[in-house]
């Protein structure tokens, strides 16, 4: 799935010092491309920001040198690249502990591509955001490289190593096992309560800003981490409404309001999270251009076999060849259509999807061993890939 930045464009695809990562170097043309919403007469105190939050908290991250990464990837070899896209390159590697002492420890380094001047202000928002948040359902960065040196400017992540990969590649790539009904609802709670730590568990509201597929990674245990927060944005504090950005994300994954005025708020992450209620439940990428016109964009095709009608069943995924509860799948697609609302405000909190998700999953589980269309159906849906 492309990025995109600027929808002025129409979706057209597109050895040296080290320091800690300073939010004051962003450009001049990013502070005013993130202005507060209108706020009324009486100001609210505003709470601490991440750049505040950071300072206190900075000392966690462990600052690698260039060569230590190096070496850990050996020599950034195309054999050990586990991802790649517009931000740059991601390598699996191993480093030794800060103290030397111990089993080496098997890492993601993401090398940041440092031609212009977007890669630089998410690599910040990426050390700045992750340096402070703490949550089980967020992926851990444990330390940077930045470098600016005669060889060049440098900018490397170091974060937790994820096994199986992401959401995206299991649920469309043939080549991976099948997602089993349980396995998709563990990694939805999972995800809705990363995003909910967000928007409601810090000093400070966090806008994700790109949720998606590809941005939920598994650990050993199929446990969803969200990653990738170099998109992310404070929320509006105080009175404000909104904050006001210039329009990035993925093209199908963001909110109409959000890329029709730039106004970006919480509830631009929960249409997100709608979107990727349906992916799960189809199997079926947001745009697929292979498929036949009426069904080559995912929520447009969807609406043609409402949850609550005789015809819903078929559009969930094949690939679970019916080992699910309907009555679950009808909930999933309700609070998918809810988090899809036109009108944000009316939108639920993430609370409230976790709320739901809780609540599919238990009815799955109480009415485990039946499908769509039998009671007495395999269990296979219990399963956990290998």
């Amino acid at each position: 799935m492309k990025c995109f930045f600027a929808f002025k464009d129409k979706f057209k695809n597109k050895g040296g010092s080290r320091s800690a990562p300073e939010l004051q170097s962003k450009s001049k043309s990013d502070s005013s491309a993130v202005k507060r919403g209108t706020k009324s007469s009486s100001s609210l105190p505003s709470p601490r920001s991440i750049q505040e939050l950071y300072k206190e908290r900075e000392q966690k991250l462990r600052v690698f040198t260039y060569n230590e990464l190096r070496e850990a990837t050996n020599g950034f070899n195309r054999l050990l690249k586990i991802g790649e896209g517009g931000f740059g390159s991601v390598y699996k590697g191993t480093i030794k502990p800060s103290d030397g002492q111990g089993v080496p420890i098997v890492v993601a380094i993401k090398k940041l591509n440092t031609k212009g001047l977007q890669g630089h202000k998410e690599f910040l928002a990426e050390v700045q955001f992750l340096g402070v948040v703490n949550h089980p359902n967020l992926v851990k960065l444990l330390g940077y490289c930045s470098i600016d040196g005669e060889r060049g400017i440098q900018r490397l992540l170091v974060y937790e190593f994820m096994p199986n990969r992401s959401l995206e590649a299991h649920l469309f790539n043939r080549a991976s096992p099948t997602l089993p009904w349980k396995t998709r609802l563990d990694i939805l709670l999972g995800a809705a309560e990363g995003l909910a730590y967000l928007h409601g568990g810090l000093d400070v509201q966090v806008i994700y800003r790109d949720f998606k597929s590809s941005n939920v990674l598994l650990d050993e245990d199929f446990k969803a981490k969200l990653s990738d927060f170099g998109l992310a944005r404070e929320g509006p504090q105080g009175d404000h409404t909104h904050v006001s950005t210039a329009v990035v994300g993925t093209y199908g994954y963001a909110a109409p309001e959000y890329v029709e005025t730039g106004h970006l708020t919480i509830h631009s992450d929960i249409w997100s999270f709608g979107v990727v209620l349906y992916e799960i439940l189809t199997g079926r990428r947001v745009l697929e251009r292979n498929r036949p016109t009426v069904e080559q964009k995912l929520l447009e095709w969807v609406k043609q076999f409402p949850a609550d009608s005789g015809r819903f069943s078929m559009i969930i995924d094949p690939k679970l060849r019916n080992q699910y509860p309907i009555a679950a799948a009808r909930k999933i697609a309700k609070l998918a259509d809810s988090c899809l609302n036109k009108n944000a405000k009316d939108r639920p909190a993430m609370s409230q999807v976790v709320k739901s998700l809780k609540e599919a999953t238990q009815m799955s589980e109480t009415t485990a061993g039946t499908s769509s269309s039998s009671s007495s159906g395999s269990k296979s849906f219990q399963r956990k890939p290998k």
